[in-house]
């Protein structure tokens, strides 16, 4: 019997990782669940978040997991399946190709080894009637291949968007097995266990264009250096990332503010702060911050927009927020 899986997807911003750090915090204690990671940008912000819950993870960052044969991901996947958990969740970048990862875990290469369950998708409903969005062809890939639709952050909705997302359900052709509105990602656990659909997607998937990044590994921070960018483009996005080493401290509030300030679509971090070390997630203008017990952590953030960005000027602004900016 293989081990029970889930995909969870979804567009950026949807609150995916949220929905993910919910579910281990609701998982048995008995329990060893790992998740894998898959990221745009080019640093890995969430596998940094996730670790903070104890869960084995792994990421693939620089692009969507699933291209350059696949590789990346397989190799990803088995490196996981060698641990022995008694789940595995997948979190595709919410840039990529949710086909190609269904299509990757049911091959005769995954099948003796991976029960694949109900793929979940996340969906803002605000963008249900968003054209920047309903355009985007992996944004209605995601959805398309959800069993399960997941209506977040109902508490920053409209009435109006409320009843989009249940009109969008009740046109769904064929009908999905369940759909729900929550709050913060927070949905019940048991849905994980639900069948997914019977479908053959490995036998359905066109190759796509690779735009983006080639794959690669996980860049690290060289000793004699206190930070370091790194850049992708594809699919009509950019972001750029940054890794600050571990002895660098950004001022709490000056790092809100600037956050705040940043009118990219999406912007992730785990850094060092004269508070401790925090979480920040900036989406639709609004803020997110929560406490980590990470420590002697390196800080990282990421910055993704449909727009290319002043990146120099960006990094500029973190340095004199940090104390990088202090004489020695």
């Amino acid at each position: 019997m293989g081990i029970p899986t889930n995909i969870i997807t979804g567009f950026l911003g949807t609150g995916k990782t949220t929905a993910i750090l919910n579910l281990l915090k609701e998982k048995p204690e008995d329990e060893n669940w790992a998740v894998l990671v898959n990221e745009f940008g080019e640093i890995g912000i969430d596998g940094a978040i996730l670790t903070d819950q104890g869960a084995l993870i792994k990421e693939v960052p620089g692009g969507c997991m699933c291209c350059a044969a696949g590789v990346p991901m397989s190799v990803a996947v088995t490196a996981l399946l060698r641990t022995k958990p008694d789940r595995l969740i997948v979190e595709p970048t919410g840039l990529g190709h949710a086909h190609k990862v269904i299509a990757t875990l049911t091959s005769s290469q995954f099948t003796d080894y991976i029960d694949l369950h109900a793929t979940i998708g996340l969906v803002d409903p605000r963008n249900l009637s968003n054209e920047k969005y309903t355009t985007n062809q992996n944004f209605i890939d995601q959805l398309a291949i959800s069993d399960i639709i997941i209506g977040n952050k109902v508490d920053q909705c409209h009435v109006s968007d409320v009843d989009a997302f249940n009109d969008w359900v009740t046109d769904q052709t064929p009908p999905k097995i369940f759909s729900q509105l929550v709050k913060q990602g927070q949905f019940p656990i048991d849905l994980l266990d639900i069948p997914r659909r019977d479908q053959s997607p490995s036998t359905e998937v066109a190759a796509h264009h690779h735009e983006h990044a080639e794959q690669e590994p996980q860049f690290e921070l060289p000793p004699n250096q206190t930070h370091i960018r790194k850049e992708n483009r594809g699919q009509g996005y950019f972001s750029c990332g940054w890794i600050f080493g571990s002895e660098v401290v950004f001022d709490f509030d000056d790092l809100f503010s600037v956050l705040s300030d940043i009118t990219a679509e999406r912007v992730k971090g785990v850094m060092n702060t004269t508070n401790g070390c925090y979480a920040f997630n900036v989406s639709h203008g609004v803020v997110s911050v929560n406490e980590t017990s990470l420590e002697g952590f390196e800080s990282r953030i990421e910055v993704i927009d449909s727009q290319l960005l002043p990146w120099e000027q960006l990094e500029d602004v973190l340095i004199k927020i940090s104390n990088l900016n202090q004489p020695s």
